[in-house]
C-alpha cells in the first residue's frame, strides 16, 4: 500500500474516469422489489442508503428485452417507463456523490415460459434442460430451443440497446452478466453448449457471444463504461465446463487484448453457494483437476481494474487481506451488505455486524430491503 497507515481497502482507485476513494463495491443482489419490471419507491432509497461518497454499486440484474426472461419482480430496462424509474435511482446514488453500474441480463434457459411474451419456450446455446430444481422456485425448468445465429445477433443487439437506455437513466455504466448459468454462460459451458456451428465446439467459438456482445456495447457506450461479470467455476444452474481454466483464460486474454480499457472485469469466487450461508471449506479440488480453484490465473491475465464476489460477508478480514494481496482488486459485498447499509463504515472501523434474514431477500415491500438500522454503538 502506499501509505502505511492506510489499508489497502480504503485507499483511491480508478475505474474508468471514476476515482473511487474505497474498494468495497455493492455487489448485484436480486431483490424481486421491481413490480411489472418497473423499480418501486422503496428502490431508490435502498440504493441510496448503501451509497457512499466514491463507492462503487452494481444493480440487481436487469433484463435487457421482454424476452431475456426474467421472475417476477425483477427489473428491466427496454421501456420508457423503467428507464424514467431507474433515473430516480441513479440521482438517489449520485446526489452522495456514488458511482452505480447497471448489471444486464438475459436468463436463457433459466427462464419460465410463463413468464416470457406469448408463453415463449425459453432458449438457449442448445436444447438441454437444466435438470437441477429452481432455487427460488416456479417448477422444473423446461427444455429450451436452440437459438439460431439470426436470433444471436438480436439478442446482440437487445444487449446494446440495453446498455444505451441504461446511460439514459443517467447510469455511469454497465455489467454485461455473463456467469451464473444464465444465456452467455450457456454459451460458454460444455454442459450446455453442443453445437458445431460458430458458436460452439472449441473455446475460441463457445466465448465468441460474450465477446461480440462486449465489442458492440462497448463500441455504443465506450470501453470504459462497460463491464463484464463471469463464474468459472460456479455449478448455479448445472454448469459445468472440461476446460475451466483454459476456457476463462482465453476469455480474459482476449480482453486484454482487444478491450484493455474495459471499466472492470468481474469473477465470482470458487467456493460460492449462491444459495446457502454455510462457510464453504477452504480447500477443494477443481472439477475439471486441472488445478486448485483459484481466480490469480485470471487477475495476472487482466492489466485493469479486476472485481472479485463471493464470501466477503463471513468476514471484514478477508476483504481486507484480499486488497493487500491484490493490488488492483475491488471486493464486492452481497448479504452483509443487505443487512448492514453503512457496510463500509463498518468494515472501516471494524465495527460489528448486523446478520441479514435470509426470509426477507425475495419478499416484497420494505421490510429486510430498507428498514435494516445503521449503526449504533449503543446496540
Amino acid at each position: 500500500m502506499s501509505d502505511t497507515s492506510i489499508p489497502t481497502l480504503f485507499t483511491p482507485m480508478k475505474i474508468g474516469p471514476h476515482v473511487l476513494t474505497h474498494r468495497l463495491v455493492l455487489a448485484p443482489l436480486t431483490r424481486f422489489r421491481c413490480p411489472n419490471g418497473v423499480p418501486s419507491v422503496d428502490v431508490p432509497i435502498y440504493y441510496q442508503q448503501r451509497a457512499t461518497e466514491g463507492g462503487m454499486m452494481i444493480t440487481e440484474a436487469t433484463a435487457i428485452s421482454p424476452y431475456a426472461g426474467g421472475y417476477s419482480g425483477t427489473p428491466g430496462i427496454y421501456t420508457q417507463e423503467q428507464i424514467e424509474a431507474w433515473k430516480r435511482v441513479t440521482a438517489a446514488v449520485h446526489d452522495k456523490k456514488g458511482i452505480i453500474f447497471m448489471q444486464i441480463w438475459h436468463l436463457g434457459r433459466a427462464s419460465f415460459s410463463c413468464d416470457l411474451p406469448n408463453n415463449s419456450t425459453p432458449v438457449s446455446a442448445s436444447d438441454i434442460a437444466i435438470e437441477s430444481p429452481s432455487p427460488l422456485g416456479g417448477g422444473a425448468f423446461e427444455k429450451p430451443r436452440s437459438l439460431s445465429v439470426d436470433e444471436i445477433k438480436l439478442i446482440t443487439q437487445d444487449f446494446v440497446q440495453a446498455a444505451k437506455n441504461a446511460i439514459n437513466a443517467g447510469f455511469d455504466g454497465v455489467e454485461i452478466h455473463s456467469g451464473n448459468g444464465y444465456l452467455l454462460d450457456q454459451f460458454i459451458n460444455t454442459s450446455s453448449n453442443k453445437r458445431s456451428d460458430m458458436y460452439g465446439g472449441s473455446i475460441e467459438n463457445r466465448t465468441r457471444l460474450p465477446l461480440e456482445i462486449i465489442g458492440a456495447v462497448a463500441k455504443a457506450i465506450g470501453n470504459d463504461r462497460t463491464a463484464i461479470r463471469c463464474s468459472p467455476y460456479s455449478g448455479f444452474h448445472d454448469m459445468q465446463d472440461d476446460t475451466t481454466m483454459a476456457t476463462w483464460s482465453y476469455l480474459v486474454q482476449q480482453l486484454e487484448k482487444n478491450h484493455p480499457d474495459l471499466a472492470y472485469i468481474h469473477f465470482v469466487e470458487p467456493r460460492v453457494d449462491l444459495m446457502s450461508d454455510e462457510l464453504p471449506a477452504e480447500q477443494e479440488e477443481n472439477q475439471d483437476s486441472e488445478a486448485e480453484m483459484h481466480l490469480d490465473v485470471f487477475r495476472a491475465l487482466w492489466s485493469g481494474p479486476f472485481v472479485s464476489a463471493g464470501n466477503y460477508s463471513y468476514s471484514a478480514k478477508h476483504a481486507y487481506d484480499r486488497a493487500e494481496n491484490s493490488p488492483r482488486n475491488l471486493v464486492a459485498v452481497g448479504r452483509a451488505f443487505i443487512s448492514n447499509p453503512d457496510l463500509v463504515d463498518r468494515f472501516r472501523n471494524h465495527w460489528n455486524l448486523a446478520p441479514y434474514d435470509r426470509a426477507t431477500f425475495y419478499s416484497s415491500g420494505p421490510e429486510g430491503y430498507i428498514d435494516y438500522p445503521f449503526y449504533n454503538a449503543a446496540n
